[in-house]
């Protein structure tokens, strides 16, 4: 399956990127991307797209990484809402948050029967 995602080029601290024609099981940097479609320069958001490139691949089926879509729907290549991105993780549930507070009660009986026991030699003694 084919991808257009991004790869990064440029220096530290003054990143560039490609948007390339990839296919999905390569490795990023692996030099393997079957065409450059553009670039992005996130430091003054210089966007360029060969559109009518991207067009073609996406009509034979490649499909666009979560940020290429959004760049893509920013420069209206494409039409259609942003990929809203969960970058710090998966949500807590209601059933996830149950389960942290069940092992936090589990976690305290111990120390209450030990705090129990010392109290308990204080008072042979």
């Amino acid at each position: 399956m084919l991808t257009i995602r991004l790869i990064k080029t440029g220096k530290r601290n003054n990143s560039n990127f490609r948007v390339i024609l990839i296919e999905k099981s390569a490795a990023p940097k692996s030099g393997k991307f079957l065409e450059i479609l553009g670039n992005y320069n996130p430091h003054n958001k210089e966007i360029n797209l060969k559109e009518e490139r991207i067009k073609y691949w996406l009509s034979k089926g490649a499909k666009a990484s979560e940020t290429v879509h959004n760049l893509l729907v920013r420069k209206e290549v494409i039409k259609g809402p942003k990929i809203k991105r969960n970058i710090r993780g998966k949500k807590k549930t209601a059933q996830d948050e149950s389960d942290v507070t069940k092992n936090k009660d589990k976690v305290k009986e111990p120390e209450k029967e030990e705090k129990e026991e010392k109290k308990t030699d204080s008072e042979e003694k």
